[in-house]
């Protein structure tokens, strides 16, 4: 299929951009049984600095991408952030839940029909966290920026579409006059223009984007699967939605290459594996996701019926403490379970869609009233999504191909991650070629 032999051909050029200094994992160097290992070594802690693959990184996470939790180098700059973004995120579950359950009755007024299931859950995301920053509910236009901005992010990231840094400087002005409403206080040493880069980074890029992929993948799996609504419908513990997103990060994590800089040697144990300093690692979820498991293909969640198994097994879909996890870990499986129950409460889901892990074509369904008609009558609409996502799939890779390319030579030609480093003059153009922008 088109859309896959794309999605492989994007990690392998992650993999090469940086060259010889590149060094997949799992590969032929370092094998999937010594992929933990490294990932938690303190020496695998860099970042951005002396990788070019961080040149694209900063380029899509623009602008403020050098104050962004998850590309800052380890030091005084990373410890504030990220305990800015604890403290942020210690909200008590019942809170969140509650929080949750009130962004999905206001964001989500679908009637039965086609729906983007990505579309369907960003301004769910952006109300909670616009209301978990700054504490009071999200008005209109801040959602409205919100989504905007967190679209244009994963569609420039995904290849779909050229970024537009016009709707990302909106946001950035719009929470540049609101950093003294903060529900917590912001991280400290900061000017106020890269405290406001904080705020869209980590809440309104990362988390907006992340928790709304992230559900959009959970629920194009119940869509395909009608007999697993059920089946968690009547689940009260959520136990068996436990394992159902188990399995979601599993086959469709979030992450497809995550990249480190070794900040010195590293040696695997007795396994004569030697890492020089300054590589650049790029460890590759969704090939260790798939190892170890008999039909890694297959969707199966029974296979996490044991809970012990989540431990073992290899999967890790927040990351590892010893290395940058996801500061979401704790916060994102309760909201999502909240979220998907109050979706399910509602509606019947049906699609005929693909369900890849890029999942480019946003999460195509069907949203059916649980009171409305029977799944049976809108058979026609389920033919002609299938037709429609078969065709979107074979001009949408091409469409990636070409604007990929495009903006990895933009990214290439400003350097905004080593001319930062370097000292150099960082005022460019962020905006499409031959415009004009801020940073």
């Amino acid at each position: 299929m088109m859309v896959d032999r794309v999605a492989a051909l994007r990690s392998r050029i992650f993999a090469r951009v940086n060259g010889d200094a590149a060094i997949p994992v799992p590969g032929d160097l370092v094998d999937v049984e010594h992929f933990r290992e490294l990932y938690s070594h303190p020496a695998a802690n860099g970042r951005s600095k002396g990788a070019a693959l961080s040149d694209l990184f900063w380029y899509w996470l623009s602008p403020g991408a050098e104050v962004h939790q998850e590309h800052l180098e380890a030091g005084e700059r990373y410890d504030a952030v990220a305990k800015a973004t604890r403290t942020f995120l210690a909200m008590p579950r019942r809170e969140a839940e509650e929080l949750t359950r009130r962004c999905v009755a206001s964001e989500v007024r679908a009637g039965s029909g086609f729906v983007r299931l990505r579309d369907l859950m960003m301004p769910v995301w952006a109300a909670f966290y616009y209301e978990l920053a700054f504490g009071r509910p999200c008005p209109p236009e801040a959602r409205d920026l919100i989504v905007g901005n967190a679209n244009d992010v994963v569609t420039a990231l995904k290849c779909s579409g050229l970024r537009h840094m016009k709707k990302r400087h909106r946001l950035t002005a719009y929470l540049s006059g609101r950093l003294d409403e903060a529900r917590c206080p912001l991280p400290e040493g900061l000017p106020a223009e890269e405290q406001a880069f904080y705020l869209q980074g980590t809440f309104f890029n990362t988390a907006v984007v992340q928790m709304s992929e992230a559900m959009a993948h959970l629920l194009m799996v119940f869509a395909e699967r009608p007999d697993l609504q059920d089946r968690v419908r009547a689940d009260d513990d959520d136990h068996y939605l436990d394992q159902v997103m188990a399995e979601t990060f599993r086959l469709y994590p979030l992450f497809g290459i995550a990249h480190r800089v070794t900040t010195g040697d590293i040696e695997l144990g007795d396994s004569g594996i030697r890492i020089p300093g300054g590589s650049v690692v790029c460890f590759n979820y969704p090939e260790f996701h798939r190892s170890g498991f008999a039909e890694p293909g297959r969707f199966d969640p029974d296979r996490w019926s044991e809970r012990a198994s989540t431990r073992d097994a290899n999967h890790i879909p927040f990351g590892v403490a010893a290395n940058r996890p996801c500061p979401a870990w704790r916060l994102a499986p309760i909201t999502m379970r909240v979220a998907a129950r109050e979706i399910l409460r509602r509606y019947t889901l049906i699609t005929t869609a693909s369900h890849t892990r890029s999942l480019p074509n946003r999460g195509p369904a069907l949203l059916i009233p649980r009171d409305g008609q029977a799944v049976s009558a809108h058979r026609p609409a389920l033919l002609f999504m299938r037709v429609r996502d078969r065709w979107e799939d074979v001009w949408r890779g091409l469409v990636q191909f070409v604007l990929g390319t495009v903006m990895v030579l933009h990214a290439r030609h400003l350097r905004l991650c080593e001319r930062h480093f370097s000292g150099a003059e960082t005022s460019h153009a962020l905006t499409h070629p031959g415009s004009r922008g801020r940073r």
